[in-house]
Formats: structure tokens, sequence, C-alpha cells
């Protein structure tokens, strides 16, 4: 039994990865990355560094990128619930400016992985969540740029239905540009 369901989505290189469970009445097991696993499924890189972040519900973060070290992700939820965004910014990339969106969380258990070249963000759905992703390049924090999340070029459909209130936004997050500012 493969171990890892590597489904591609309408951005080149952007997948939705689905672990195999191992389910009883103990609980449950699963690998959330093997090398060869992803490797055979078209993911070949090295991950160099290990995030997680724990937000409550209507936070979002992003729409984040690094300029000259961008970074590959694979992100997944361990507890709660987000809407995980990935927008194609690949100067020439036939899917520029378009997004991707997935619901993640600690139920469903999906990844996605964001190649180097995208921005990414996500909405916290849940009363809070914890956020854990993958990096294959060091964060820079001189090399950080962003695009504003609301940005109508791109045209989000963020799921505000889900949420009370207003998001809450760093204020790094309320000053980024739009993507045809950059």
């Amino acid at each position: 039994m493969a171990k890892f369901e590597f489904s591609e989505t309408s951005l080149p290189g952007v997948f939705v990865v689905s672990p195999t469970v191992f389910e009883d009445e103990r609980g449950y097991f699963m690998e959330t990355y093997n090398y060869n696993g992803f490797k055979a499924g078209g993911i070949d890189v090295e991950f160099v560094q290990d995030n997680q972040s724990k937000s409550q519900r209507g936070v979002l973060r992003g729409l984040h990128f690094q300029k000259e070290h961008p970074q590959g992700k694979l992100v997944r939820v361990i507890r709660g619930e987000v809407f995980d965004v990935a927008v194609d910014i690949r100067k020439g990339s036939p899917t520029y400016g378009k997004w991707y969106g997935i619901i993640l969380s600690e139920e469903n258990k999906k990844q996605l992985y964001i190649p180097p070249g995208l921005a990414h963000g996500f909405l916290v759905l849940s009363d809070s969540a914890e956020f854990t992703y993958k990096c294959t390049d060091f964060y820079h924090p001189d090399d950080e740029g962003g695009i504003i999340w609301n940005d109508p070029q791109i045209g989000i459909k963020w799921p505000m239905d889900r949420i009370t209130g207003d998001i809450i936004l760093s204020d790094k997050d309320k000053k980024w540009k739009r993507l045809g500012e950059h």
C-alpha cells in the first residue's frame, strides 16, 4: 500500500498530499513525510527548516513569499482547521496570478506542497489552529515579500462566512501591495 497519494492541483507543481492513515482502537499512525515516497510522487526536494504556528479564528497570515531565496513548503494542520492558499507569482508562468485553495484540518490530515516561486497564506476557520510546515530554504528576514490578501486581480474566494467578525492581520500583512505593483 502506498504511504502517500499525490494529487496535482490547477497550479503546476502544487500537490495535495494525502497520507495513508493506520487507525485502530488506540488511535492512528501516519508518516507525514518520507523522502523516497515524495520523490516517487514527483516532489524531489530537500527540506532544511521546520516551522510551527498557532493562531485564533479569523487570523489571516499571508500572502507571503521570499524574493531571492524562494521557499518550497509542505504545510499541514495538526490541530484545528484552516483555508490554505497558494498563488502563482512565477513570471512567465501560464498560471501567473492564479490561486488554489484547500481546507486543511487535523481531521482530513491532508497536506499541501507549494513549490518555490509561489505566495502562500491561510485563514483560520476553527477556534484556534496549529499549523506546521517544512521549508526548502532558510528564512531570510530581509528577503520577505508579500501580496495583500484581498488583491482583486487574484480574487481569492476566502470562506469569510466561516469566521465571525473581522479578519485579524499583522501590521506587516496589512501593508502588502497588490500583485501588479511588484
